[in-house]
């Protein structure tokens, strides 16, 4: 992109939750700066807004950054650099546009501008281009637009983009306080740290020429530009923190893989090429480039991102699957009592939930029936799977056959026993394991039955379907035991197929 090595920089404000739009630029950066030796991610928190700004959300923007990949221990990384540590630059700049009759001094109130204009959206009229006001109280400092011609972006995804001057008034570029706006304040430090590339999103575009003609004044080379396709929803509008899911923090808490996130990031707006689509970083990363990217609108289609994962949790190792759960796992979020947890039995159900699961968290409701005292009472699952006319007889039958001290406790003569229980009765094993499963996990969809059952061990096997069968004799005399809120589901269809 530029002949020198290239510096990028990415430069968040820290007023609220990492927005997923910006962890694609982060990324987008990213990778362009370690494609050379020399190349460099400068981070830059734009933390001039006191109002808004706290430092959990800075702390946040570090983490969030470091969870995809991008972090100080790298040396492409430069910062975090603060904004508001080159208010005096800033200012020195200001004073330079204003002395070198780039900018002048101007006393209108907002009102005063409107009261001039037949139609107040056109805004400032230049009024005090020619005043000779000097600084003082209430008198903010507006760049001097040049007067015909346009000012041509050369933008790296959109090409040749031209803004008339004639369409951009004069701009304030610092109050009256002398504290420069953003649009002073963004290009200064860009400066002072040397950016070569501006890599953002579209939504700034309408920025830049004001951008470009303050580095032209402050007799610097603007820097190559390049605004990124705005991400959208399935409706085709623009993904909002007010209507989305936008937060990367959610996508972490609710226990999507870092390395999905970044494959899928990667490609809303741009691909490596070919038909594929699952693709590490590391391949990725020197494929990139910043030309190939498409400007038209890039959907997040979060069902898409969870198919992702499933196949990155799928890549996984055994052991190292069941280390990314410990998050979920642990005493001060799991849902059972902290002496309840098995450590061999979670290594042993691990393996059947790992090709089941598409978010880490998903694994809380796969296993928590191994370390709950009862199962979890979920009125659909009871619902579906609880027909008296079936569900009765069919727990009585299988209550019968594994009580039989003599059988096996694995899974291959579970399913035998559990069969010729449903075969009896005229059903099949899809609908004879149905009532048998929601009494001992509680759910009608969940892990292999036989293998669960195996984990779960005879005698709390046969306690929960005793229970189960208790509950249902009490629904039948129409009094339900305590904390069995059953709610008729007449939209379920049939019972639980089999796994």
């Amino acid at each position: 992109m530029t002949e020198n090595p290239i510096r990028v920089r990415f430069a968040p404000s820290p007023t609220g939750m990492f927005h997923v739009g910006g962890a694609r630029s982060a990324l987008y950066n990213w990778a362009l700066a370690r494609q050379q030796d020399e190349g460099r991610f400068v981070l830059r928190i734009e933390d001039t807004d006191a109002a808004r700004n706290k430092p959990e959300w800075t702390e946040g923007i570090i983490q969030a950054l470091a969870w995809l990949g991008i972090g100080e221990s790298d040396p492409h990384f430069e910062g975090p650099y603060f904004q508001s540590d080159y208010a005096g630059k800033h200012r020195e700049s200001a004073e330079r546009l204003y002395g070198q009759g780039r900018a002048y001094y101007c006393d209108c109130t907002r009102e005063q501008v409107q009261a001039r204009r037949d139609n107040p959206n056109l805004g400032y009229d230049g009024f005090c281009r020619d005043r000779g006001l000097e600084p003082g109280p209430g008198r903010a400092l507006r760049f001097r637009v040049p007067e015909g011609g346009p000012t041509v972006v050369e933008d790296a995804i959109r090409g040749r983009v031209e803004f008339d001057h004639a369409s951009i008034e004069d701009f304030v570029v610092a109050r009256a306080d002398g504290s420069p706006l953003f649009v002073l304040a963004n290009v200064v430090d860009d400066v002072e740290m040397g950016i070569t590339a501006v890599i953002r999103g579209e939504e700034h575009l309408s920025n830049t020429p004001k951008q470009q003609l303050l580095w032209q004044a402050l007799d610097q080379a603007p820097p190559v530009w390049a605004h990124l396709p705005v991400i959208v929803n399935e409706k085709r509008q623009k993904l909002s923190k007010r209507r989305d899911k936008v937060a990367l923090e959610s996508y972490q808490e609710e226990g999507f893989l870092p390395e999905a996130m970044v494959n899928y990031l990667m490609l809303l707006g741009w691909a490596p090429g070919g038909d594929r689509e699952i693709m590490p970083w590391a391949e990725m990363e020197p494929l990139f480039r910043i030309g190939d990217v498409n400007s038209a609108g890039a959907f997040f289609d979060e069902k898409k991102l969870r198919a992702f994962n499933g196949e990155y949790i799928r890549a996984l190792e055994a052991g190292e699957f069941a280390e990314r759960c410990r998050p979920w796992l642990s005493p001060e979020v799991a849902p059972w009592p902290e002496e309840n947890f098995d450590e061999d039995a979670f290594r042993a159900v691990a393996p059947l939930a790992q090709s089941r699961v598409a978010v880490l968290s998903e694994i809380v409701p796969n296993v928590d029936f191994l370390f709950l005292d009862e199962p979890v009472d979920d009125p659909k699952s009871w619902s579906k799977a609880m027909k008296p006319e079936t569900a009765g007889p069919m727990l009585a039958a299988a209550r019968e056959r594994l009580a039989d001290p003599a059988l096996a406790w694995e899974p291959e003569a579970l399913r035998a026993e559990l069969e010729a229980a449903g075969g009896g009765l005229g059903l099949k094993l899809g609908k004879a394991q149905a009532p048998v499963r929601v009494a001992v996990t509680g759910r009608t969809v969940g892990l292999p039955l036989f293998e669960s059952l195996e984990l779960l061990g005879r005698e709390r096997t046969l306690l929960r379907i005793e229970a189960a069968q208790e509950r249902l004799r009490a629904e039948e005399a129409g009094v339900a035991p305590a904390g069995a809120d059953a709610v008729p589901d007449s939209t379920a269809e049939g019972t639980a197929a089999v796994e």
